[in-house]
């Protein structure tokens, strides 16, 4: 064999190596590709010392209002969102939305003044935390509202007292890190001269599907 046809066969072997060890590479980045996905959980408690008309909670909850009880000076707690959402592990979340008012005060003779919301999260993923368990980390935690405060009264031409209603905006930004499926507290929220406030509780856990 010269010296030339032995260099031809030795680069065609080196092509052939290295094309298989790419492939393989490839192969071995696919089947590790994380497909896991969180089910996210924000509850919006209104703590009161007004009456509720429906102060039943979830039971999942049980064990949260029991820490509210000992920590803060409310009488009544009532839910006032639930929102679920589904997140890929290391995605984002972003949700914006319109709901009723938050505080338990912020109501006309005949309208209902609405809440702007907005929650946030750069990212969610699953780490292992110091004692070697896995926990969700939520990192740019962030909630945030816009809010009805009744301010004054004015009167109308008909002799009426018409309240005078301004929008306040209130919110938490933070990073957190909880359990699976165990419900913390991330903040709570003063709304206003009524003295209610809401009371951020969020949990995570792995899907099933």
């Amino acid at each position: 064999m010269t010296k030339r046809n032995f260099l031809s066969l030795f680069l065609l072997s080196l092509f052939l190596l290295c094309g298989s060890l790419n492939v393989q590479a490839q192969t071995t980045q696919t089947e590790t590709k994380d497909e896991t996905n969180l089910d996210t959980q924000l509850y919006l408690i209104v703590g009161t010392n007004q009456d509720v008309v429906d102060a039943k909670l979830a039971e999942s909850l049980d064990p949260i209002i029991k820490q509210l009880r000992a920590t803060l000076p409310f009488r009544n707690y009532r839910l006032a969102a639930t929102l679920i959402n589904r997140v890929k592990n290391e995605g984002r979340l972003d949700l914006s939305w319109i709901g009723g008012p938050l505080a338990t005060n912020i109501a006309t003779s005949s309208v209902t003044m609405p809440s702007f919301s907005q929650f946030k999260i750069r990212q969610v993923k699953l780490v292992h935390g110091s004692d070697g368990q896995q926990v969700v980390q939520m990192d740019g935690f962030n909630f945030g509202a816009r809010v009805p405060i009744q301010v004054s009264g004015a009167i109308a031409a008909n002799g009426a007292i018409a309240p005078t209603i301004n929008y306040e905006s209130t919110g938490v930004a933070t990073d957190i890190s909880m359990h699976e499926a165990e419900p913390v507290v991330v903040g709570t929220l003063n709304v206003g001269p009524s003295g209610d406030a809401i009371i951020l509780v969020v949990s995570a856990k792995r899907t099933m599907k």
